[in-house]
Protein backbone atom coordinates (compact mmCIF):
# COMPACT_ATOMS: atom_id res chain seq x y z
CA UNK A 1 0.00 0.00 0.00
CA UNK A 2 1.47 3.02 -0.90
CA UNK A 3 1.92 5.52 2.25
CA UNK A 4 -0.48 8.75 2.71
CA UNK A 5 1.49 11.95 3.37
CA UNK A 6 0.71 15.35 3.66
CA UNK A 7 2.42 18.18 1.21
CA UNK A 8 2.88 21.26 3.16
CA UNK A 9 3.13 24.28 1.95
CA UNK A 10 4.83 27.99 3.47
CA UNK A 11 5.49 31.51 2.94
CA UNK A 12 5.75 34.18 5.43
CA UNK A 13 4.87 36.98 3.14
CA UNK A 14 1.73 37.41 0.93
CA UNK A 15 1.33 41.15 0.69
CA UNK A 16 -0.79 40.57 -2.36
CA UNK A 17 -3.11 37.77 -0.85
CA UNK A 18 -3.23 35.82 -3.72
CA UNK A 19 -1.29 32.48 -2.55
CA UNK A 20 0.40 32.12 -5.73
CA UNK A 21 3.73 31.14 -3.99
CA UNK A 22 2.30 28.52 -1.70
CA UNK A 23 0.31 27.49 -4.82
CA UNK A 24 3.92 26.99 -6.87
CA UNK A 25 5.24 25.13 -4.01
CA UNK A 26 2.32 22.83 -3.85
CA UNK A 27 2.69 22.20 -7.68
CA UNK A 28 6.13 20.99 -7.15
CA UNK A 29 5.61 18.88 -4.14
CA UNK A 30 2.46 16.87 -5.64
CA UNK A 31 5.07 16.17 -8.63
CA UNK A 32 7.70 14.43 -6.66
CA UNK A 33 4.69 12.93 -4.72
CA UNK A 34 3.59 11.66 -8.06
CA UNK A 35 7.27 10.33 -8.53
CA UNK A 36 7.63 8.64 -5.61
CA UNK A 37 4.23 6.66 -6.06
CA UNK A 38 3.00 8.10 -2.55
CA UNK A 39 -0.82 9.40 -2.27
CA UNK A 40 -1.52 12.64 -1.60
CA UNK A 41 -3.84 12.65 1.61
CA UNK A 42 -4.19 16.43 2.19
CA UNK A 43 -2.74 20.00 1.32
CA UNK A 44 -1.60 21.86 4.21
CA UNK A 45 -1.28 25.64 3.64
CA UNK A 46 -0.15 27.83 5.93
CA UNK A 47 0.24 31.79 3.86
CA UNK A 48 1.67 34.50 5.12
CA UNK A 49 2.81 32.81 7.83
CA UNK A 50 6.98 32.89 9.02
CA UNK A 51 8.51 29.72 10.79
CA UNK A 52 11.51 32.37 11.94
CA UNK A 53 9.25 34.53 14.67
CA UNK A 54 8.43 32.43 18.39
CA UNK A 55 5.45 34.53 19.00
CA UNK A 56 4.15 33.14 15.63
CA UNK A 57 1.52 30.05 15.73
CA UNK A 58 1.16 27.91 12.50
CA UNK A 59 -1.76 26.13 12.95
CA UNK A 60 -1.15 24.41 9.91
CA UNK A 61 2.00 22.83 10.94
CA UNK A 62 0.51 22.02 14.36
CA UNK A 63 -2.35 19.84 12.48
CA UNK A 64 0.53 18.19 10.88
CA UNK A 65 2.19 17.27 13.48
CA UNK A 66 -0.97 15.78 15.38
CA UNK A 67 -1.75 14.33 12.16
CA UNK A 68 1.50 12.31 12.25
CA UNK A 69 1.23 11.25 15.71
CA UNK A 70 -2.04 10.24 15.64
CA UNK A 71 -0.91 8.18 12.09
CA UNK A 72 -3.21 9.93 9.96
CA UNK A 73 -0.57 10.27 7.64
CA UNK A 74 2.51 8.29 6.62
CA UNK A 75 4.62 11.13 6.06
CA UNK A 76 5.43 14.85 4.68
CA UNK A 77 6.65 16.42 1.68
CA UNK A 78 7.51 19.93 1.31
CA UNK A 79 9.05 22.17 -0.82
CA UNK A 80 12.18 23.03 1.18
CA UNK A 81 13.32 22.36 5.18
CA UNK A 82 13.18 25.54 6.07
CA UNK A 83 9.53 25.90 4.38
CA UNK A 84 8.48 23.22 7.31
CA UNK A 85 11.09 24.70 10.51
CA UNK A 86 12.89 27.53 10.51
CA UNK A 87 13.40 27.43 14.28
CA UNK A 88 15.51 24.16 15.72
CA UNK A 89 12.82 23.45 18.68
CA UNK A 90 10.22 23.03 15.62
CA UNK A 91 12.77 20.53 13.31
CA UNK A 92 13.46 18.67 17.32
CA UNK A 93 9.29 18.03 17.27
CA UNK A 94 9.49 16.75 13.76
CA UNK A 95 12.45 14.61 14.62
CA UNK A 96 10.89 13.32 17.61
CA UNK A 97 7.89 11.71 15.51
CA UNK A 98 10.00 9.81 13.10
CA UNK A 99 12.00 8.80 15.77
CA UNK A 100 8.98 6.98 16.83
CA UNK A 101 8.23 5.22 13.82
CA UNK A 102 10.86 4.34 11.39
CA UNK A 103 8.60 3.72 8.06
CA UNK A 104 7.44 7.12 8.45
CA UNK A 105 8.54 8.83 4.74
CA UNK A 106 9.77 12.95 4.25
CA UNK A 107 10.96 14.17 1.24
CA UNK A 108 11.71 17.56 -0.23
CA UNK A 109 11.89 18.84 -3.69
CA UNK A 110 15.55 20.73 -2.95
CA UNK A 111 17.24 18.36 -1.06
CA UNK A 112 16.77 14.60 -0.54
CA UNK A 113 17.01 14.38 3.62
CA UNK A 114 15.95 11.46 5.49
CA UNK A 115 14.88 11.79 8.59
CA UNK A 116 14.53 8.02 10.01
CA UNK A 117 17.88 8.06 9.72
CA UNK A 118 21.49 9.67 11.91
CA UNK A 119 22.77 11.21 9.68
CA UNK A 120 20.01 12.76 7.77
CA UNK A 121 18.47 13.81 11.13
CA UNK A 122 22.44 15.48 11.43
CA UNK A 123 22.25 17.12 7.85
CA UNK A 124 18.47 18.36 8.89
CA UNK A 125 19.56 19.79 11.57
CA UNK A 126 22.82 21.54 10.12
CA UNK A 127 20.62 23.01 7.55
CA UNK A 128 17.69 24.50 9.88
CA UNK A 129 20.58 26.10 11.65
CA UNK A 130 21.98 28.05 8.89
CA UNK A 131 18.51 28.87 7.71
CA UNK A 132 17.86 30.12 11.45
CA UNK A 133 21.29 32.37 11.32
CA UNK A 134 19.93 33.21 7.75
CA UNK A 135 16.69 34.41 9.05
CA UNK A 136 18.71 36.19 12.19
CA UNK A 137 20.86 38.18 9.83
CA UNK A 138 17.93 39.24 7.23
CA UNK A 139 15.82 40.18 10.36
CA UNK A 140 19.03 42.26 11.51
CA UNK A 141 19.19 43.83 8.31
CA UNK A 142 15.55 45.10 7.77
CA UNK A 143 15.08 46.52 11.18
CA UNK A 144 18.02 48.59 10.19
CA UNK A 145 16.52 49.45 6.80
CA UNK A 146 13.33 50.52 8.83
CA UNK A 147 15.18 52.42 11.46
CA UNK A 148 16.45 54.81 8.38
CA UNK A 149 13.50 54.71 7.07
CA UNK A 150 11.61 55.95 10.17
CA UNK A 151 14.54 58.47 10.74
CA UNK A 152 13.84 59.96 6.91
CA UNK A 153 9.90 60.02 7.91
CA UNK A 154 9.34 57.20 5.22
CA UNK A 155 6.88 54.03 5.05
CA UNK A 156 8.13 50.86 5.84
CA UNK A 157 5.85 49.46 3.29
CA UNK A 158 3.17 47.03 3.60
CA UNK A 159 -0.84 47.54 3.41
CA UNK A 160 -1.87 51.51 4.48
CA UNK A 161 -2.96 51.62 7.64
CA UNK A 162 -6.94 52.35 8.48
CA UNK A 163 -7.63 56.11 7.44
CA UNK A 164 -4.85 56.25 4.33
CA UNK A 165 -5.49 54.92 0.63
CA UNK A 166 -2.75 52.44 -0.91
CA UNK A 167 0.48 53.81 -0.74
CA UNK A 168 0.01 55.34 2.52
CA UNK A 169 0.64 58.61 1.52
CA UNK A 170 -3.05 60.32 0.40
CA UNK A 171 -6.18 60.48 2.99
CA UNK A 172 -9.35 58.30 3.10
CA UNK A 173 -12.11 60.52 2.96
CA UNK A 174 -14.72 58.40 4.13
CA UNK A 175 -12.09 56.73 6.72
CA UNK A 176 -10.98 59.33 8.19
CA UNK A 177 -14.83 60.72 8.63
CA UNK A 178 -15.51 57.46 10.33
CA UNK A 179 -12.16 57.87 12.74
CA UNK A 180 -12.57 61.83 13.41
CA UNK A 181 -16.46 60.93 14.43
CA UNK A 182 -15.35 58.40 16.23
CA UNK A 183 -12.79 60.44 18.42
CA UNK A 184 -15.72 63.20 18.86
CA UNK A 185 -17.87 60.10 20.31
CA UNK A 186 -14.48 59.29 23.30
CA UNK A 187 -14.27 62.86 23.69
CA UNK A 188 -17.75 63.38 24.54
CA UNK A 189 -17.85 60.17 27.07
CA UNK A 190 -18.27 56.92 24.58
CA UNK A 191 -16.53 54.21 25.39
CA UNK A 192 -14.50 52.04 23.00
CA UNK A 193 -16.63 49.01 23.29
CA UNK A 194 -19.93 51.09 22.07
CA UNK A 195 -17.69 52.61 19.07
CA UNK A 196 -16.53 49.09 18.27
CA UNK A 197 -19.60 47.58 18.43
CA UNK A 198 -21.48 50.72 16.23
CA UNK A 199 -18.21 49.94 13.49
CA UNK A 200 -18.98 46.32 13.24
CA UNK A 201 -22.65 46.72 13.02
CA UNK A 202 -22.39 49.55 9.97
CA UNK A 203 -20.03 47.04 8.43
CA UNK A 204 -17.10 49.05 8.36
CA UNK A 205 -13.84 46.74 7.24
CA UNK A 206 -10.68 45.96 9.25
CA UNK A 207 -8.11 47.63 7.74
CA UNK A 208 -6.15 44.39 6.90
CA UNK A 209 -8.09 41.56 6.17
CA UNK A 210 -11.05 42.81 5.00
CA UNK A 211 -13.42 41.36 7.92
CA UNK A 212 -15.62 43.16 10.35
CA UNK A 213 -14.41 41.76 13.54
CA UNK A 214 -12.71 44.19 15.42
CA UNK A 215 -11.08 43.49 18.14
CA UNK A 216 -11.20 46.28 20.90
CA UNK A 217 -7.29 46.62 21.04
CA UNK A 218 -7.42 47.54 17.27
CA UNK A 219 -10.18 50.11 17.23
CA UNK A 220 -8.23 51.57 20.40
CA UNK A 221 -5.05 52.04 18.02
CA UNK A 222 -6.82 53.30 15.17
CA UNK A 223 -8.45 56.14 17.17
CA UNK A 224 -4.94 56.87 19.14
CA UNK A 225 -2.25 55.94 16.40
CA UNK A 226 0.71 58.55 16.71
CA UNK A 227 0.50 58.46 12.46
CA UNK A 228 -3.08 60.23 12.66
CA UNK A 229 -1.00 63.33 13.69
CA UNK A 230 1.95 63.07 10.96
CA UNK A 231 4.49 61.60 14.02
CA UNK A 232 6.56 58.65 12.58
CA UNK A 233 6.88 55.74 15.09
CA UNK A 234 9.20 52.88 14.95
CA UNK A 235 8.81 49.58 17.29
CA UNK A 236 5.82 51.71 18.89
CA UNK A 237 7.58 54.15 20.08
CA UNK A 238 7.51 57.87 18.85
CA UNK A 239 10.58 58.40 16.78
CA UNK A 240 12.70 61.80 18.42
CA UNK A 241 15.17 63.05 16.00
CA UNK A 242 18.59 64.54 17.13
CA UNK A 243 16.97 67.81 18.60
CA UNK A 244 14.76 66.34 20.60
CA UNK A 245 11.65 66.81 18.51
CA UNK A 246 8.86 63.99 17.17
CA UNK A 247 9.91 62.93 13.51
CA UNK A 248 6.85 63.43 10.83
CA UNK A 249 6.44 61.25 8.40
CA UNK A 250 5.72 62.05 4.38
CA UNK A 251 1.94 61.89 4.33
CA UNK A 252 -1.27 63.48 5.29
CA UNK A 253 -2.73 63.81 8.49
CA UNK A 254 -6.11 63.37 9.54
CA UNK A 255 -5.61 65.51 12.99
CA UNK A 256 -4.09 68.04 14.71
CA UNK A 257 -1.36 67.47 17.36
CA UNK A 258 -3.53 68.59 19.52
CA UNK A 259 -6.86 67.02 18.46
CA UNK A 260 -4.43 63.64 18.73
CA UNK A 261 -3.50 64.46 22.20
CA UNK A 262 -6.85 64.81 23.67
CA UNK A 263 -7.94 61.33 22.27
CA UNK A 264 -5.13 60.27 23.82
CA UNK A 265 -5.61 61.70 26.90
CA UNK A 266 -9.00 60.42 27.23
CA UNK A 267 -8.09 57.21 26.94
CA UNK A 268 -5.11 57.12 29.23
CA UNK A 269 -7.18 58.94 32.02
CA UNK A 270 -9.54 56.19 31.84
CA UNK A 271 -7.04 52.91 32.03
CA UNK A 272 -5.58 54.75 35.20
CA UNK A 273 -8.90 55.33 36.94
CA UNK A 274 -11.10 52.02 35.90
CA UNK A 275 -8.22 49.55 35.20
CA UNK A 276 -9.83 46.51 33.67
CA UNK A 277 -13.26 47.71 34.42
CA UNK A 278 -16.31 47.28 32.11
CA UNK A 279 -17.69 51.53 32.48
CA UNK A 280 -21.03 50.10 30.62
CA UNK A 281 -24.07 51.14 32.17
CA UNK A 282 -27.66 50.71 31.09
CA UNK A 283 -29.67 53.35 33.42
CA UNK A 284 -28.91 57.14 32.65
CA UNK A 285 -28.45 57.47 36.80
CA UNK A 286 -26.90 54.95 37.82
CA UNK A 287 -23.75 56.35 40.11
CA UNK A 288 -25.01 59.24 39.27
CA UNK A 289 -28.34 59.27 41.72
CA UNK A 290 -27.63 59.04 45.65
CA UNK A 291 -30.07 57.88 48.30
CA UNK A 292 -31.76 60.90 49.99
CA UNK A 293 -31.52 59.05 54.05
CA UNK A 294 -28.09 57.76 54.12
CA UNK A 295 -26.61 59.20 50.84
CA UNK A 296 -25.44 56.00 48.91
CA UNK A 297 -25.20 55.41 45.52
CA UNK A 298 -28.57 54.33 44.04
CA UNK A 299 -28.52 51.86 40.90
CA UNK A 300 -30.63 51.57 38.38
CA UNK A 301 -32.84 48.38 38.39
CA UNK A 302 -35.11 46.34 35.78
CA UNK A 303 -38.84 45.79 36.64
CA UNK A 304 -39.46 41.86 36.65
CA UNK A 305 -43.13 42.65 36.09
CA UNK A 306 -42.63 44.99 32.92
CA UNK A 307 -43.81 43.20 30.21
CA UNK A 308 -43.79 45.07 26.09
CA UNK A 309 -47.07 46.83 26.62
CA UNK A 310 -47.56 46.67 30.14
CA UNK A 311 -48.47 49.88 32.56
CA UNK A 312 -45.73 48.45 34.52
CA UNK A 313 -42.35 50.89 34.55
CA UNK A 314 -39.57 49.49 32.81
CA UNK A 315 -37.14 50.32 35.48
CA UNK A 316 -37.05 51.77 38.50
CA UNK A 317 -33.87 53.80 41.01
CA UNK A 318 -33.89 52.10 44.51
CA UNK A 319 -31.29 52.19 47.54
CA UNK A 320 -29.94 48.62 47.89
CA UNK A 321 -28.93 47.28 51.46
CA UNK A 322 -26.99 44.91 48.77
CA UNK A 323 -24.91 48.23 48.45
CA UNK A 324 -24.66 49.39 50.78
CA UNK A 325 -27.62 51.70 51.11
CA UNK A 326 -30.57 51.72 53.42
CA UNK A 327 -32.77 50.13 51.36
CA UNK A 328 -35.62 52.81 52.00
CA UNK A 329 -35.49 54.79 49.06
CA UNK A 330 -36.82 53.50 45.50
CA UNK A 331 -38.42 55.89 42.55
CA UNK A 332 -40.18 54.69 39.52
CA UNK A 333 -36.94 55.35 36.77
CA UNK A 334 -38.54 57.16 34.10
CA UNK A 335 -39.87 60.32 35.36
CA UNK A 336 -37.05 61.05 37.12
CA UNK A 337 -34.48 60.63 33.67
CA UNK A 338 -36.55 63.05 32.15
CA UNK A 339 -36.67 65.94 34.87
CA UNK A 340 -32.76 65.29 35.01
CA UNK A 341 -32.66 65.90 31.85
CA UNK A 342 -34.80 68.92 30.71
CA UNK A 343 -33.20 70.57 33.90
CA UNK A 344 -29.96 70.19 32.85
CA UNK A 345 -30.59 70.57 29.06
CA UNK A 346 -31.87 74.15 29.92
CA UNK A 347 -28.88 74.89 32.19
CA UNK A 348 -26.71 73.92 29.50
CA UNK A 349 -28.10 75.68 26.31
CA UNK A 350 -27.79 78.85 28.91
CA UNK A 351 -23.96 77.81 29.19
CA UNK A 352 -23.18 77.05 25.50
CA UNK A 353 -22.00 80.61 24.43
CA UNK A 354 -19.43 80.73 28.02
CA UNK A 355 -18.38 77.27 26.89
CA UNK A 356 -17.48 78.39 23.29
CA UNK A 357 -15.88 81.53 24.44
CA UNK A 358 -13.47 78.97 26.98
CA UNK A 359 -12.51 76.74 24.46
CA UNK A 360 -11.30 79.43 22.12
CA UNK A 361 -8.17 80.03 24.61
CA UNK A 362 -4.77 78.81 24.05
CA UNK A 363 -2.83 76.54 25.92
CA UNK A 364 -0.31 78.88 28.46
CA UNK A 365 2.59 76.97 28.25
CA UNK A 366 3.47 77.08 24.51
CA UNK A 367 6.37 79.50 24.63
CA UNK A 368 7.89 77.74 27.67
CA UNK A 369 7.85 74.36 25.84
CA UNK A 370 9.57 76.04 22.63
CA UNK A 371 11.86 77.50 24.70
CA UNK A 372 12.94 73.63 26.41
CA UNK A 373 12.54 71.80 23.23
CA UNK A 374 15.39 74.29 22.13
CA UNK A 375 17.63 74.47 24.48
CA UNK A 376 17.41 70.46 24.51
CA UNK A 377 18.34 71.12 20.66
CA UNK A 378 20.57 73.47 21.49
CA UNK A 379 23.00 71.19 23.81
CA UNK A 380 22.92 68.12 21.50
CA UNK A 381 23.76 69.55 19.14
CA UNK A 382 26.90 71.62 21.09
CA UNK A 383 27.45 67.80 22.10
CA UNK A 384 27.84 66.25 18.83
CA UNK A 385 30.21 69.37 17.29
CA UNK A 386 32.33 68.65 20.76
CA UNK A 387 31.56 72.39 22.49
CA UNK A 388 30.78 70.23 25.32
CA UNK A 389 31.48 66.71 26.71
CA UNK A 390 28.62 64.33 26.72
CA UNK A 391 29.14 63.71 30.27
CA UNK A 392 28.20 67.77 30.73
CA UNK A 393 25.29 66.57 28.02
CA UNK A 394 23.67 64.14 30.24
CA UNK A 395 24.06 66.05 33.78
CA UNK A 396 22.25 68.73 31.77
CA UNK A 397 19.47 66.78 30.06
CA UNK A 398 17.85 64.85 32.08
CA UNK A 399 15.77 68.10 33.84
CA UNK A 400 15.02 69.45 30.74
CA UNK A 401 13.58 65.81 29.43
CA UNK A 402 11.63 65.50 32.73
CA UNK A 403 10.31 69.60 31.88
CA UNK A 404 9.15 68.99 28.62
CA UNK A 405 7.66 65.57 29.14
CA UNK A 406 5.84 67.68 32.10
CA UNK A 407 4.90 70.43 29.98
CA UNK A 408 3.43 68.18 27.41
CA UNK A 409 1.38 66.34 29.63
CA UNK A 410 -0.04 69.46 30.81
CA UNK A 411 -0.83 70.32 26.99
CA UNK A 412 -2.30 67.05 26.36
CA UNK A 413 -4.86 67.97 29.32
CA UNK A 414 -5.70 71.25 27.81
CA UNK A 415 -6.27 69.88 24.90
CA UNK A 416 -8.84 67.10 26.06
CA UNK A 417 -10.77 69.84 28.01
CA UNK A 418 -10.74 72.12 25.55
CA UNK A 419 -12.07 69.04 22.77
CA UNK A 420 -14.23 67.99 25.59
CA UNK A 421 -16.51 70.98 26.16
CA UNK A 422 -16.69 71.56 22.28
CA UNK A 423 -18.19 67.84 22.21
CA UNK A 424 -20.75 68.65 24.93
CA UNK A 425 -21.69 72.09 23.31
CA UNK A 426 -22.18 70.51 20.08
CA UNK A 427 -24.26 67.81 21.71
CA UNK A 428 -26.69 69.78 23.67
CA UNK A 429 -28.14 70.68 20.04
CA UNK A 430 -28.42 67.46 19.29
CA UNK A 431 -31.39 64.87 20.27
CA UNK A 432 -30.46 63.52 23.79
CA UNK A 433 -32.20 59.98 23.70
CA UNK A 434 -30.69 59.45 20.27
CA UNK A 435 -27.29 59.94 22.04
CA UNK A 436 -25.55 56.53 23.45
CA UNK A 437 -25.91 56.11 27.21
CA UNK A 438 -22.19 56.78 27.73
CA UNK A 439 -22.87 60.66 26.24
CA UNK A 440 -25.75 61.08 28.08
CA UNK A 441 -24.55 61.03 31.21
CA UNK A 442 -21.05 62.95 30.45
CA UNK A 443 -23.58 65.71 29.80
CA UNK A 444 -25.23 65.01 32.63
CA UNK A 445 -22.01 65.22 34.88
CA UNK A 446 -21.08 68.05 33.13
CA UNK A 447 -23.61 69.88 35.13
CA UNK A 448 -24.12 67.79 37.98
CA UNK A 449 -21.99 66.65 40.97
CA UNK A 450 -25.39 64.12 41.87
CA UNK A 451 -28.80 64.19 41.98
CA UNK A 452 -30.80 63.21 45.30
CA UNK A 453 -33.22 61.00 45.99
CA UNK A 454 -36.01 61.79 48.76
CA UNK A 455 -38.71 59.10 50.26
CA UNK A 456 -42.00 59.93 49.19
CA UNK A 457 -43.74 58.04 51.99
CA UNK A 458 -46.03 54.51 51.91
CA UNK A 459 -48.50 54.48 49.57
CA UNK A 460 -49.05 55.33 45.46
CA UNK A 461 -48.12 59.02 45.14
CA UNK A 462 -48.14 60.61 41.66
CA UNK A 463 -44.39 61.55 40.89
CA UNK A 464 -43.17 64.79 42.70
CA UNK A 465 -40.31 66.69 41.69
CA UNK A 466 -39.57 68.60 44.50
CA UNK A 467 -38.24 64.85 46.22
CA UNK A 468 -35.84 65.08 43.19
CA UNK A 469 -32.58 67.05 43.92
CA UNK A 470 -30.29 67.95 41.49
CA UNK A 471 -26.11 69.00 42.63
CA UNK A 472 -25.21 71.46 40.43
CA UNK A 473 -21.34 71.65 39.62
Amino acid sequence: MAPKVAVYTRISRDDEGDGLGVARQREDCERLAELRGWDIAKVYEDNDVSAFKRNVRRPEFELVLSDLEDGLIDGVVAYDLDRLARQPRDLERLIDLYGERKRRVFATVTNDVNLSTADGRTMARVMVAFANKSSHDASRRIQRKHLELARQGKSSGGPAPYGWLKGGKQVDPEAAQHIRAAQKQLLAGVRIGTIRSDWQRRGLAHPRNGTTRLPHHLVEHMLTNPRLCGYRTYRGEILLADDGRPVTGEWETINTVEEWEAVCAVVAERKRKDPGRSLARKYLLSGIARCGLCHAKIRGQVNKRWKPGSKAKRYSYQCSVVNGGCGQVARVGEPVDELIISLVLAEQRNMATDSRAQSADQWQGTSELAAVEADIAELTQAAKTKKITVSTLLQLLPDLERRRDELKLERARFNKERHQAGSLSADVGEDFHALPIERQQVLIMHSLSAVLIHPAGRGQRKFDPSLIEPIWR
